[in-house]
């Protein structure tokens, strides 16, 4: 972590226990202020438990929580400055888009004269001008989520939780809403801590990601560090698709687009095998190869005129660059 930032979400040594189970295991973690962090990881990892650790709505069992170099890990939900945006947006019905975003200010005690300009701000950060008037089910789903994320924004809080908040949108406006938020992130200038269990979003929004599994974390990095250089097998297999190739006694992966076909020169890596099954899909296709050794090789090509061909039986030669693998493990 550069010293140059402050923390703007510091947890220490934090686990989390109920009963047996132990859903967060001693996890440290720094935060920096106005960073969109992401928290990665398969269900039951622990990153929601995490998510509602620094929330507030769960306390841990041992560790510390600290928030902007304060320590909450004791304090209720309305101490701690950070709001929360949830996967179902949790909107009352009955009120108007304006009443629900103004909820938050009027909890807070703030003038009715200065609850008005604030909504209406707070309405074209995320879009919705002219959409005070509206109910709740009145809008698409893409429009609720802004509603949601406006109404969270509105207190201006030091950091802004999200859990899954993309998860009950179709694909397309998924991808449309993984665009607005992180653009909504550099505009307002809030920390962003961001879970979810699909690798692509986390990528495409984060500055960091920390991947999650059984309680632990096994590796806090860029998108482009953690695709490029996952430092265990998982993360290698969580985060896209891996090749994991046993190299004397390390482990390393190889991603299927740095695979080709053909003889491997000096500084590359290679093997033979038949394919067994061919993928088409899209921009890209898939191969899947049973290599001479037994193991299974994914390659993925993408469908241009000048791409190799190979069908389904054909015998292939595959090379790899050395400089283009990481280690993973080792196989003793």
């Amino acid at each position: 972590m550069t010293n140059d930032r402050r923390v703007a979400v510091g947890l220490r040594a934090v686990t989390k226990r109920f009963g047996e189970v132990v859903a967060v295991d001693d996890v440290d973690l720094d935060v920096t202020t106005g960073e969109f962090f992401a928290m990665l990881g398969p269900s039951g990892s622990g990153k929601t438990t995490m998510l509602r650790l620094i929330a507030g709505f769960e306390l841990p069992t041992t560790g510390t929580i600290e928030l902007d170099g304060r320590d909450v890990s004791s304090d209720p939900p309305f101490d701690r400055d950070v709001n929360t945006v949830f996967q179902d947006y949790a909107l009352f019905p009955h009120m108007t888009v304006a009443k629900n975003i103004e909820y938050g200010l009027k909890v807070k005690g703030v003038a009715k004269a200065q609850r008005a300009p604030r909504v209406e701000e707070a309405l074209a950060t995320v879009r919705l001008e002219g959409f005070g008037g509206r109910r709740p089910h009145q809008l698409s789903g893409g429009q609720r989520q802004r509603v949601a994320l406006a109404r969270a924004l509105i207190n201006r809080p030091k950091v802004l939780l999200l859990d899954e908040p993309l998860g009950a949108l179709d694909l397309k406006l998924r991808e449309e809403m993984q665009v607005e938020l992180k653009q909504i992130q550099q505009q307002v200038g809030i920390t962003f801590v961001f879970v979810t269990h699909d690798q692509g979003e986390a990528l495409s929004m984060s500055d960091r990601v920390a991947v999650f599994n059984e309680g632990r974390i096994e590796q806090v990095a860029s998108p482009q560090d953690l695709y490029e250089a996952p430092s265990t097998e998982f993360v290698a297999n969580f985060v896209g698709t891996a090749n994991l190739i046993g190299d004397g006694a390390t482990v390393v992966t190889v991603r299927p687009e740095r695979i080709r076909f053909g003889v491997p020169s000096a500084d590359e890596s290679g093997t033979s095998g038949e394919v067994i099954d061919v993928q088409f899909l899209g921009p890209t296709t898939r191969h899947r190869i049973l290599t001479i050794d037994g193991n299974t090789l994914i390659v993925e090509v993408p469908n241009t005129e000048s791409s190799p061909r190979a069908a389904a039986g054909d015998t292939v030669q595959l090379a790899w660059r050395r400089d283009q693998t990481a280690r993973v493990g080792s196989t003793r």
